[in-house]
């Protein structure tokens, strides 16, 4: 099987997982609303570069920073800290699913998941 596809099919395991525990903490729908689309203020950067563009949306899209949040607030007991960090986990499985991956800092659409610009031939 293709490795892209199992990613994808990884992807929208961690969405559902991270989606089903939101709920099953009764986070209220209009904060995962309001917050759902959020790391995607990453892409900022690219205004600046496609080199700072990649390092901005790699550091909100991987599963590092909201791992990390979730875990703390399920550890303190924070209920805001653990449903943002669910919410953004979410949000990355949401993308994987999608097929957006981490960034090239040759194009925007290079990614770990599909080369556009790239040659590996």
């Amino acid at each position: 099987m293709n490795p892209r596809y199992l990613l994808r099919i990884e992807g929208i395991t961690v969405f559902a997982a991270a989606t089903t525990t939101y709920y099953l903490l009764d986070g209220p729908l209009w904060f995962y609303l309001l917050l759902f689309f959020a790391p995607d203020l990453g892409m900022v950067g690219y205004v600046s570069n496609p080199r700072v563009g990649s390092w901005t949306y790699n550091v909100v899209h991987t599963y590092v920073l909201p791992l990390t949040l979730l875990g703390i607030g399920l550890w303190q007991t924070l209920s805001l800290v653990t449903l943002v960090g669910a919410i953004w986990i979410a949000h990355i499985g949401f993308d994987r699913t999608l097929g957006y991956g981490l960034k090239y800092q040759s194009a925007f659409g290079d990614t770990h998941l599909s080369h556009e610009a790239l040659d590996f031939s």
